[in-house]
């Protein structure tokens, strides 16, 4: 599975560059039209030839983006995924209950998280030891909430809320408590 921080730097670095190309357009628009009579005006096949090129280069952007999620295949495919480990975690009155002190998963093993909330809206994050985020769901009373994830390096993980759910909520975190080894 690509590690999400990998997406996340193509796609900052490609979106960038395309935002950048549309404020140009932007820039050159403006200052054709307000220039002070140079007799030249805006040809419009020039023009409209730019914008669809922006539309073109926009929409492929997101054809890519679509196929460079790493857990798109197995979110799409998950009735025929079998997985490896099944835990089972609740939340309620801003607290995580886990099946254990510490969530131990093998090296590409597919793992299943089913997360139920028993009151508020919450957040289900993964977080590296370097406060990056491997994946996050939210989690609704009363919704099944569960997400697949294979995990392909030795790493040891906290738990966070990431959705807002009152004051108490910003102290949701068990640091250290998934750990994937070889």
């Amino acid at each position: 599975m690509i590690d999400s921080n990998v997406v996340l730097t193509g796609q900052t670095i490609a979106y960038t560059l395309y935002v950048l190309a549309i404020m140009a357009l932007m820039g050159w628009f403006a200052y054709k039209v307000t220039r002070d009579g140079s007799g030249k005006e805006i040809k419009p096949a020039i023009f409209y030839s730019f914008v669809g090129f922006l539309v073109v280069i926009g929409v492929s952007l997101h054809i890519v983006t679509h196929e460079t999620i790493p857990w798109k295949p197995m979110d799409l495919n998950r009735a025929e995924i079998k997985a490896d480990k099944e835990f089972h975690i609740t939340m309620e009155n801003h607290e995580f209950r886990l099946p254990s002190s510490k969530l131990i998963i093998k090296k590409n093993e597919i793992v299943r998280f089913n997360v139920e909330s028993k009151d508020l809206t919450y957040g289900f994050g993964l977080f590296r030891r370097d406060n990056t985020m491997a994946f996050q769901m939210q989690v609704i009373p009363g919704h099944i909430n569960d997400i697949l994830w294979q995990f392909d390096r030795p790493e040891v993980y906290s738990i966070r809320s990431t959705e807002y759910s009152g004051p108490k909520g910003i102290n949701m975190i068990v640091r250290d408590v998934v750990e994937v080894v070889d």
